[in-house]
């Protein structure tokens, strides 16, 4: 019998190893899963007619940076990104469909041409789904390809 209860206790040790062994250490946070909602868009003001975007960073085709946001919303083949940066989690403001919770005014960015992969949930979704391949959007539906 104390055979058996070394055995699960061990048992018991190595499950609980193998789980801490994928947390983060100590002191450091947990690795945030890759965002599938950032959009790189050009930025080089309303006389520019570049239409470059891309889900990675680089340069649009008049040269200028790319600028970080994130989709808040896609409307057929319409994304609405809010243009506080990559990183920012802020939504639609609910007082103010044109912004975003941040205060910034929603950008248009039309994907038709991009070649990039979104999520649209029939005609209107939210799930900010983005992708250079094809795939599945959170909610389970085909990516639909922007061509």
């Amino acid at each position: 019998m104390n055979a058996i209860r070394s055995l699960v206790l061990c048992g018991s040790v190595l499950l609980a190893s193998a789980a801490f062994a994928h947390a983060a250490p100590k002191g450091q946070p947990a690795k945030e899963a890759a965002r599938a909602d950032v959009l790189y868009t050009c930025a080089c003001g309303p006389d520019c007619h570049c239409t470059s975007a891309s889900i990675k960073p680089g340069n649009c085709t008049c040269g200028k940076p790319l600028k970080g946001g994130h989709v808040v919303k896609v409307e057929g083949s319409t994304a609405l990104v809010c243009m506080c940066g990559e990183k920012c989690k802020c939504r639609i403001d609910a007082k103010d469909a044109t912004k975003c919770g941040c205060g910034q005014a929603l950008k248009s960015v039309e994907l038709k041409g991009t070649g990039l992969y979104f999520c649209n949930c029939g005609g209107s979704c939210a799930c900010n789904t983005l992708s250079a391949e094809p795939g599945t959007c959170g909610c389970g539906m085909a990516l639909k390809r922007a061509n």
